[in-house]
Formats: structure tokens, sequence, C-alpha cells
């Protein structure tokens, strides 16, 4: 995807726009224990830590193209139980990619467009972000609140462009894709990424680039690097699978 020189080849994407290996994985086992909310006129998975657990911090969630579904759902619960309370935004509106595809074999229905469906999407995620924030803020934070961000996969972006403010004290995500330079290179606060070593979104060449930025810059970051994985395998992966399961729950 990359060049010789670490110019990015496919329009200036460093972690490329989600494609097929986005539409697949499996369902974990669990009940979630969140409620639904409405935040900014957006539907919002609440999770909060148990009582004794809580540590008075935020962790703002954005998910990849499966939404709200249970394996997001159980994981923004085990979130909660490190002691923050947990909000995850829809940005897709109830309208997540399984609907149209189970999985990137699924010819069911012939006439979904998944590239409008990304673009229809993005378009309404980037305006709606920032205001479901200030709405987070305002409704559950204190002026002792810190906050912290994950995203996965599409969910990517929004955790950079909040570290690139002021809002949240660090972030992190895993597989991530619509990311290019900027990304990086505008980030103020410690980055953790968590990736596959095989993962046609963001792929050897294109970590480096972005390491590149993120050491020309003297950014704070921790990389976290899988082998034997693919991509979507912190919220997708086969929990039958021992190694998988590791994986997930580091």
């Amino acid at each position: 995807m990359s060049s010789s020189n670490n110019t990015p080849s496919c329009d200036g994407w460093l972690a490329v726009p989600s494609g097929p290996c986005c539409r697949k994985g499996t369902l974990h086992k669990g009940t979630p224990r969140g409620q639904f909310v409405t935040v900014a006129e957006l539907d919002t998975y609440l999770s909060r830590p148990r009582r004794r657990q809580s540590n008075g911090h935020i962790l703002l969630y954005f998910p990849d193209v499966w939404g709200m579904f249970p394996n997001g759902l159980l994981v923004m619960d085990a979130f909660a139980d490190a002691g923050y309370l947990v909000l995850g935004v829809d940005y897709f509106r109830g309208d997540p990619v399984w609907k149209h595809r189970r999985n990137r074999h699924d010819r069911s229905n012939p006439d979904f467009d998944y590239e409008a469906w990304k673009k229809k999407h993005m378009k309404f995620a980037d305006e709606a972000v920032p205001r479901w924030i200030d709405e987070v803020k305002r409704t559950y934070g204190l002026p002792s609140t810190k906050y912290a961000c994950v995203g996965y996969c599409f969910g990517a972006p929004y955790v950079c462009s909040e570290l690139a403010k002021n809002t949240v004290n660090a972030g992190a995500f895993a597989h991530p894709a619509f990311l290019k330079n900027h990304h990086f290179a505008n980030i103020k606060k410690p980055l953790y990424l968590s990736c596959s070593e095989e993962d046609h979104t963001f792929d050897q060449d294109s970590r480096r680039t972005a390491l590149q930025i993120l050491q020309a810059g003297k950014k704070t970051y921790h990389l976290q690097l899988f082998s034997g994985v693919e991509h979507g395998f912190a919220l997708r992966g086969n929990m039958d699978n021992a190694y998988e399961r590791e994986c997930c729950s580091l």
C-alpha cells in the first residue's frame, strides 16, 4: 500500500477505508448489562461501573461497522468493570453493516452498496461525534472527570481527532481504518495502537509510516502488535480459539 519512500499510494490513506475483512467474525457469548439512552439525539449505550469499582472517569466508545452488536456491548461492559462510566455512540443510527451483509461472503442482498453505506455514515458521524461528546460532558461529566476514548476500525479517526484537542487524556484504537498522516501528526495526548500483523487496512508499511510520524513529532504512544490474528480480532475474534481469546483480552 505504501511506496518505497513511505508515501501512501492509496489516496493518502495510512489506514485505508474498511473493506471485506471488516464484515466477518464471530459473536461472543454473554448478556449485556448496560442500557440505551439518548445523548445529543443519538442512541447511546451506557454501562456503569459497579458502585465500589468506580474511578470517577468516563470512557468514550466509537464502534466499528458492526455498530451496537453484542460483542461491542460486552466490551463496553468490561471497560465499565474496570471502573469507567462508558458511553458508546451509535453513529450508524440503527443501520449497522450486518443488517445488509452478515459476512463478506453474504450475497443475499445484491443491491447493497457498501461504499455508499460507508460514505453516508462517515459524513454523518463526522458531524455528529463532536456534539455528542459535548453533550456527554455536560450531562455526565464533573469538573474532576477525566476522559479516555477507544475506537475500532471505523471509529479510529474519532479517537485521533479527540487526541488532537483537549477533550481526552488518552486514547486507543484497534485494527484501524480511515486514517491519514494528519491523524498521527496532530495528536497531543497518548495513543495506544492495538494491531494485527496481517491487516489490509493498516499493513506493515503503513504502520511504519505512522510510527515515523509519531516519533518525529515526539508523541507519546505504545504499539501492540499481534501475530496470528486478522483485522477485527479485538471485537470479533473466535473466543473458542485460546490464542484469539487471549489477544482480545489484552
